[in-house]
């Protein structure tokens, strides 16, 4: 991990900084380089500008942790209009949705659970009648067995509905296996969140291996993979690996975050694999941008440029 990542994910919090961010020329670069916007609009031209080029796409409205019902109603309120307006651009073919459970009633005190599986499904519904799915995001591995009993409930009624997988816990590879049967969509992702050592690896060997192990088992088994990596070699294995268990393109698909490695997103598509674009939007934007700031330190020079400018 970089010494620089706490200070950074500190200045998170700062309401001052966030303001500095957002207004100065060279950070407002930094801010639409990896989110498009704050509005609905703004995710769909984006989505829009993908398409265009060959790719797909996942929406992900930000925020989580929600402890208010009203909050988590605006948050189910935000998918409704993004999916009528995916499917009135003509979208819905190439773009789906991601959503945080947390974001949307599980992390509620009393009935949370319960809460977040009638949102969810309130939000299947309605990608489905607009044609598209859904993919249900993982959050720290407390919420782990939450979330894949909330999937088991919302796949009777969708089945369409997509899992993530975080390679970096001890229990995925099994977690894995549970969820490689035919029609199940899962999303294959190192994982962003500081885990105990007692539940994750925690040296970023034994995280590739354990990718690399979660990989076989999703591309030998009978669902559809989404091999979630920016990491140069996760792809090559990957795509050797498809190509040992006979997986066609189309039959898998990769994805990575928007604005991270455009280039790569391209060349994927050009070369005939399904890329998919994870691209994040909302006013909870801040708190997303500085995460990608510390995983990669190496755009902080710009950031700090932002800051202290004049012009």
């Amino acid at each position: 991990m970089s010494l620089l990542r706490q200070p950074i994910l500190l200045l998170a919090r700062s309401e001052k900084v966030k303001k500095l961010v957002s207004t100065m020329p060279v950070s407002s670069g930094i801010v639409t380089s990896y989110v498009p916007g704050e509005t609905t609009e703004s995710a769909v031209d984006a989505t829009a500008g993908l398409v265009d080029h060959g790719l797909r796409a996942t929406l992900d409205f930000l925020g989580e942790d929600t402890l208010d019902v009203e909050q988590a109603e605006a948050t189910v309120a935000a998918y409704l209009d993004v999916l009528q307006q995916l499917a009135a651009r003509g979208l819905t073919r190439n773009a789906e949705v991601s959503v945080k459970l947390s974001a949307i009633g599980q992390a509620l005190p009393e009935n949370g659970n319960k809460v977040a599986l009638e949102n969810a499904r309130t939000i299947c519904r309605a990608a489905r009648n607009a044609g598209t799915t859904v993919t249900l995001d993982m959050e720290d591995h407390t919420t782990t067995d939450s979330t894949l009993a909330i999937l088991r409930e919302l796949r009777k009624d969708f089945p369409e509905t997509g899992a993530v997988l975080q390679a970096y816990l001890h229990r995925t590879e099994a977690d894995c296996r549970a969820l490689a049967y035919e029609g199940s969509r899962v999303r294959l992702c190192k994982g962003a969140y500081k885990e105990p050592e007692s539940v994750a690896f925690q040296d970023r060997l034994d995280v590739d291996k354990s990718y690399v192990r979660c990989l076989k088992v999703l591309l030998a088994g009978q669902g559809y993979p989404m091999i979630a990596t920016h990491d140069p070699r996760m792809v090559e294995i990957a795509s050797s690996l498809a190509s040992r268990y006979g997986r066609a393109q189309g039959s898998y698909e990769f994805q990575m975050l928007y604005g991270i490695r455009p280039e790569e997103q391209r060349r994927l598509a050009e070369s005939g694999e399904s890329m998919r674009v994870y691209i994040p939007y909302g006013l909870e934007w801040y708190g997303y941008l500085m995460r990608r700031l510390a995983e990669r330190p190496q755009n902080l020079s710009f950031f700090v440029k932002s800051l202290i400018s004049k012009k």
